[in-house]
């Protein structure tokens, strides 16, 4: 890649650079918007072709040269220039193998992804959607039923396990070829993350939360036997509320759903707050696609269509506690995107890490099952008695989805380093046990693991929810203590100087800080994990 009318300096290399990439990443994020929202499979088919063109951009290993042999000169003073070189060179790091790897890799993706897409389950002869499997889980008293809703699930993973297992030996071979041990330790290394640091953070989590999480397991599974009339030993994962358990059940006798019913307008509930701390997105909501129909993805996820303001969020909305934070969470990526400077290069215009992201959109998630903002957003009246029990089960759902956390992590790793050992569908309910407590179903040996979509589309992200949860708590705590000075009992809403300090310490850096210094940046320390523990680890 040469300019032909100017000389080849860092600047004008990256700029070339950025001209070829943009038209790339902007037609493939249509394609894919189209995809999944009508399960196209032109569209998909489009979107993992400029995909791949994408990857060969960094599949060019004399431009992969000329940019490791400037940044080991040292010679680059403008911080935005070294800063896009930096991750350019990630990105040669990671897509250092043959254009016949790069296409039958996107194409394999494809594949998958549309089989996820188009997938609905089967329960008692009828078609079913993944709400509507949820909402058995959720009410149905009949264990069998429980049970043939929980399995019909996990249909789905028996169905890719074979074309994914493939897949990952196919990752696998081209980190290899690149000069990683597997796809998990490259992956990691393009996150600008090392492996055994955060399997360390990991570690110390799991030892300063056992204690804590056993407590709650044992509470939850004591409603669990009373309320289905077993013996706790019976317990299995249908007795749970998600296809995972990576969600808390109820266990106590207040019922979030009922402040999100039927009458209940949560997309403006939503927009009507992110105005009042000063992060509007009413033009971004107007361009998503909100609720649930035939033939689009059953999924949620935010997607910056070209880094010019074009951001959109997918939702299947149901008038739930569980939809309303999936709304919120997935706005609290959009209003990421949205505001970080379209002065940034292109290169630079989006979010310093995966797990800053994340850090945003669990903050807004975790606001359903604040009593306080309960009050004051969605006007509940709740009283004392029921104020604790949303605050418990906000720590719950805290405590249970970070142990989840931890099985995806630990499993994925172990999946890279040996995609061919016979027993993977028994370490995965080994891990299951260990983490989660929760007990595997007996007699069973199926891939029930693979039903995991991000094993098949986002690999080696998993960890990057659970440092995004660490992050959340550790914001929240900064934004209490020094943008509002203690919330004297409120919540966020209505004080626009949350939305000032998050456009100014968290969004307006962009990529030009790595994840690191972005949190020294925003709130005067690295990453610590002490503000979880001292949030939901305690006694509340």
């Amino acid at each position: 890649m040469t300019p032909s009318a100017e000389p080849l300096t860092p600047a004008t290399f990256v700029a070339a650079h950025e001209r070829e990439l943009r038209d790339l990443v902007v037609g493939s994020h249509h394609a894919y918007w189209e995809a999944a929202t009508t399960g196209s499979e032109e569209a998909s088919e489009v979107s993992a072709r400029l995909r791949a063109r994408a990857k060969k951009l960094y599949a060019r290993r004399d431009d992969a040269g000329r940019v490791r042999g400037w940044l080991a000169e040292g010679a680059v003073e403008d911080p935005l220039v070294r800063r896009q070189l930096v991750l350019m060179d990630l990105e040669y790091g990671g897509n250092d193998f043959s254009s016949e790897t790069i296409d039958d890799i996107s194409r394999r993706e494809a594949e998958l992804e549309r089989t996820f897409v188009s997938f609905r389950a089967e329960l008692d002869g009828e078609q079913a959607s993944d709400n509507a499997l949820r909402d058995v889980l959720r009410h149905e008293r009949d264990p069998g039923r429980r049970r043939r809703a929980w399995e019909a699930s996990k249909t789905i993973g028996s169905r890719v396990h074979d074309r994914l297992i493939e897949l990952v030996r196919v990752r696998n071979d081209a980190a290899r070829a690149a000069g990683y041990r597997d796809h998990y330790q490259m992956g990691l290394a393009l996150q600008e993350q090392d492996e055994e640091q955060l399997f360390g953070i990991l570690s110390d989590f799991k030892e300063r939360s056992e204690t804590a999480y056993r407590e709650l397991l044992s509470r939850i599974e004591k409603a669990q036997a009373e309320r289905f009339g077993v013996d706790r030993s019976e317990l299995r994962p249908w007795h749970w509320e998600d296809f995972f358990g990576q969600e808390a059940p109820s266990f106590t006798d207040l019922d979030l759903d009922r402040f999100f019913a039927e009458g209940v307008d949560q997309v403006r509930l939503a927009a009507e707050f992110l105005n009042g701390i000063g992060l509007p997105a009413d033009d971004l909501l107007e361009r998503s696609d909100l609720f649930e129909r035939e033939g689009k993805s059953q999924h949620a996820f935010c997607l910056d269509m070209d880094r010019e303001g074009d951001v959109r969020i997918l939702c299947n909305l149901r008038p739930t506690e569980h939809w309303t934070m999936v709304l919120l969470h997935e706005l609290g990526h959009a209003v990421y995107d949205k505001f970080i400077p379209r002065s940034l290069p292109f290169l630079l215009r989006t979010p310093a890490h995966t797990f800053s992201t994340e850090a945003i959109a669990m903050y807004m998630g975790r606001l359903t099952r604040n009593p306080a903002w309960l009050r004051e957003v969605a006007g509940a009246e709740i009283s004392e008695d029921e104020a604790a029990d949303a605050r418990e089960q906000l720590r719950a759902k805290m405590l249970v989805n970070a142990r989840w956390m931890l099985v995806m992590a630990h499993f994925e790793r172990a999946l890279y380093r040996d995609p061919e050992r016979k027993d993977l569908n028994r370490l995965w309910w080994d891990l299951v046990e260990e983490m989660q407590g929760i007990r595997r179903p007996d007699e069973r040996d199926e891939p029930d693991w693979a039903a995991k979509i991000h094993f098949s589309m986002a690999p080696v992200y998993y960890h990057n929810y659970l440092l995004g949860e660490l992050m959340a708590s550790q914001l929240s705590s900064h934004i209490n203590r020094e943008v509002r000075g203690g919330s004297d009992g409120r919540s966020i809403a209505g004080d626009a100087r949350v939305g000032e300090y998050l456009r100014e310490r968290v969004f307006a850096p962009g990529a030009t800080l790595d994840w690191n210094r972005l949190l020294v940046y925003a709130t005067g320390e690295g990453l610590d994990p002490r503000f979880f523990v001292e949030e939901f680890v305690g006694n509340g």
